[in-house]
């Protein structure tokens, strides 16, 4: 026993095992996240998995995530306040509920980065990627009324695969093609072979018909290439960068012609590619409700309650993640989210600026979550799961930045 207690090589073995079993909850975390059609989803299975592997095998908070917590404590509680008068609401209820799950990811995810961070973000993209080939299929089968599943996976006309809205699956599918296209701009993968790993993606993404995504994805592209041409350590890099950019604009020129000469495609792109779409427009329309609203918000520091902001704008949603802040979660909520944007905004481009082994990935990853944050204009993005994964990155790799050392030459 003495023996076996003193073995430096059973030690290793353990530590091994340790990892390797970490690493497969994050891939399992990711690769379930497929499935959003159902409550709950497997992903939230699989984050109790996460959480009790990480809680038994070592999980470290840093101070540095301190601001994250206290502020995403702040949003969710000013919730509860909201909900009191609406207890006897289920929806209501489950609403709040899983704002405070979410919560938990985000913070989760950000101290889950301290230790052996390169090998746990891997297997969380790989298995991101494998949940935009699942989805991304059932969405392309589902567009094309492959073996009669069009109602199963579509709405209204467009792709929505394993999710309940195409405008949240489009976003969903961008995190792993930019990663995809990094890879390619700097080398790490072949031009070829890169662009068949996001062909399935891209394709449902573009099946979405969703113009948030589709700006999502063109910005949050164009912002990584920007980031990654400025960071560059040599000419040769940014000269690389520029020609494969253009290549890569051309072919996906091309791939857009060939798809809009099908009529079907066509017609629904030029309806959905118009920036005036009727459900927008006029005092009842989506922007006129926003803009009613903001008055009625400020007289009331508990907001409307969690979900009330339907019941008095004609059964719409605010489509505004900083207008709901303050509409479901009360005056409380939506400063501790205003401040929660304004840190992360700061964290992240000090973090892509921040020379480490770790930059490239922080600018694939702050290039999407920046993007998303101004989508939020344009969509409730609050109870988006990858929006809290984006958001628990970032801080994770922030406070990495921040220890002593961590800064090396490119």
């Amino acid at each position: 026993m003495s023996t076996l207690a003193h073995d430096p090589g059973l030690g290793r073995r353990l530590r091994i095992s340790h990892a390797a079993l970490q690493r497969g909850a994050l891939w399992l975390l990711t690769a379930s996240s497929w499935v959003a059609i159902i409550e709950p989803s497997p992903y939230e299975i699989a984050f109790l998995l996460v959480l009790a592997v990480f809680v038994l095998t070592g999980l470290r908070l840093s101070r540095a995530l301190l601001p994250l917590a206290l502020l995403l404590l702040g949003f969710n509680l000013g919730g509860a306040i909201s909900l009191i008068p609406w207890m006897n609401d289920p929806d209501a209820v489950r609403f709040i509920a899983v704002s405070f799950y979410l919560m938990v990811t985000a913070i989760v995810l950000a101290a889950v980065m301290a230790d052996d961070t390169q090998a746990r973000l891997e297997a969380l993209k790989r298995g991101y990627l494998f949940a935009t080939w699942c989805t991304g299929l059932l969405a392309i089968v589902g567009y094309f009324d492959i073996a009669g599943l069009g109602d199963h996976f579509t709405l209204w006309g467009r792709a929505t695969g394993t999710f309940k809205d195409p405008n949240v699956l489009g976003p969903f599918l961008v995190l792993p093609i930019v990663f995809v296209l990094q890879d390619i701009l700097v080398g790490r993968r072949g031009l070829v072979g890169g662009l068949t790993l996001i062909s399935v993606p891209l394709a449902a993404l573009f099946l979405t018909f969703s113009r948030g995504a589709w700006g999502n994805l063109a910005a949050a592209v164009l912002l990584m290439a920007g980031l990654t041409f400025l960071t560059a350590g040599t000419a040769r890099m940014r000269a690389r960068i520029v020609a494969l950019a253009l290549t890569s604009l051309v072919l996906a020129a091309a791939t857009l012609a060939i798809a809009l000469s099908f009529d079907v495609i066509r017609e629904m792109f030029e309806v959905r590619a118009s920036l005036d779409q009727s459900y927008d427009l006029g005092v009842t329309g989506r922007f006129g409700a926003q803009l009613r609203s903001i008055p009625m918000l400020l007289s009331e520091p508990n907001g409307f309650g969690p979900l009330r902001f339907r019941w008095l704008f004609l059964q719409q949603d605010p489509h505004n993640v900083y207008i709901n802040a303050f509409a479901s979660y009360g005056w409380l909520g939506g400063f501790s989210w205003l401040a929660l944007t304004v840190a992360t905004c700061w964290a992240g481009w000090w973090l892509v600026f921040r020379r480490g082994p770790l930059q490239g990935q922080a600018i694939a990853v702050w290039s999407v979550l920046f993007v998303t944050i101004l989508q939020g204009f344009q969509i409730d993005t609050d109870h988006w799961r990858h929006f809290y994964l984006l958001l628990g990155l970032i801080w994770g790799l922030a406070a990495i930045a921040r220890r002593p050392g961590a800064e090396t030459a490119p």
